[in-house]
Formats: structure tokens, C-alpha cells, sequence
């Protein structure tokens, strides 16, 4: 089975993005070890809560290089809500610098009438590369769960796998470029369909490890 390790950072519940994986058939491992990281077939960066301390953990722990060098040799990886948003340069929510991955930035969304903020639970994605390997057996418009006042508004709108709309605004729900997808979604509380993205992420895992045997 794959493991894939789970990166451990103190931003948020590990616990059911673990089950999730775990029922996608891989073997999840917690870890805030650089060597974890290298061995595992996959990472996984998942998070919850304010952008600043999420960078600011993740330096602390000496995990920015070995999350890069993990990116930059081809390794399936995948960030999930914050931990789609600390790829990015920089956040409106805060002032520490983000990983800088992908060039672009973290903004809030406008208030107008109508809508909350956070823009929070089930809401349809617009497919904007339907045939993103995370989309496979998808629906064209799935329904998927968010909790979130802040969006990825990336300087390159290629690398945009999908797109959500909240109130008059259409944002940036996904990413996708190469061997490196985030989401701003949680798959882990998406029922079926965030499951199914989930073993879709472990099937490339599967695919990439069978080439290289």
C-alpha cells in the first residue's frame, strides 16, 4: 500500500484526513520528520486556522525545504484548505511570507448582501480542467464542503483546476499543476465525492510507483 505521509504541523484535525486516506486505500503517517517525508510515496498537507502561524510552524519545524525538494522531484502531493493557501506568496490574512510554490496571492472575500464569511458548507465546483486526474468519475459540477474566508487568486490562471462561486464572486477552488494539486475544499468531510477525490490522488500514487518499479 502507499503511504503517504501526512504532514504534522499543529494546524489542525489530522485525524480524518488520516481516515480519509486510509479508506482510499494508502497508509497515512503522521509525521513533522524531513526523512518521513522523503521515504513516504506521497505528502499530504492539510490545515486548518490563520496563515501566519501555519508558516510560522512549518519553519519551525524545518519542513519548508524538504516540502520544496518533495514538490520539485516529481513526488504526488497534495494540500488541503490552509494547506492550499501557504503555497502561495502571501496572504491579506497576515504578513509572513508563504512558501511562494505557486506565484499568486491569499485574499479575503468582499462582504455584500447575502452572503456569510466565512463562505461555509456544501457548494458546486466549476471544473475549469475537467480532466484533472482528481476529478476522475466526477460529476461535471460536484458538491463538495467548505469552511473558509479567504481564497487563492494565483498570478498564472492556467494552473486553476477549479473554480467556486460564493455571492457574485467566482474563486479559485483548486489547483493543479504537474505532480502538485490543493484544494480549498475538504475532501475529508465531502462524503462520496471527496472520497473519491481522495483515491483518485492515491490511484497517481499507485500509477507513479508502478513506473518506477
Amino acid at each position: 500500500m502507499a503511504v503517504i505521509a501526512v504532514v504534522d504541523y499543529d494546524m489542525g484535525n489530522l485525524h480524518s484526513v488520516c481516515k480519509g486516506l486510509e479508506k482510499a486505500g494508502a497508509t497515512p503517517k503522521v509525521t513533522d520528520s524531513a526523512k518521513e517525508l522523503e521515504k513516504a510515496d506521497a505528502i499530504v498537507l492539510p490545515g486548518v486556522g490563520a496563515f501566519d502561524p501555519a508558516v510560522q510552524h512549518l519553519r519551525s519545524r524545518n519542513l519548508e525545504a524538504p516540502i520544496k525538494a518533495a514538490i520539485a522531484s516529481g513526488k504526488p502531493f497534495l494540500g488541503i484548505c490552509l494547506g492550499l493557501q501557504i503555497l502561495f506568496d502571501s496572504s491579506e490574512e497576515g504578513c509572513e511570507p508563504g512558501l511562494g510554490i505557486i506565484k499568486g496571492k491569499v485574499r479575503r472575500f468582499r462582504p455584500e448582501p447575502g452572503i456569510t464569511i466565512p463562505h461555509m458548507g456544501w457548494n458546486q465546483l466549476e471544473l475549469t480542467q475537467p480532466k484533472c486526474l482528481l476529478w476522475e468519475y466526477l460529476a461535471p459540477q460536484p458538491w463538495v464542503y467548505f469552511v473558509h474566508s479567504y481564497y487563492v487568486d494565483p498570478a498564472e490562471p492556467e494552473v486553476r483546476a477549479a473554480n467556486v462561486t460564493h455571492g457574485s464572486q467566482t474563486v479559485t477552488a483548486a489547483i493543479a499543476h504537474e505532480n502538485l494539486m490543493a484544494v480549498q475544499f475538504h475532501p475529508e468531510k465531502s462524503s462520496n465525492i471527496g472520497l473519491q477525490i481522495l483515491s483518485n490522488f492515491v490511484a497517481q500514487v499507485r500509477e507513479r510507483e508502478e513506473i518506477a518499479a
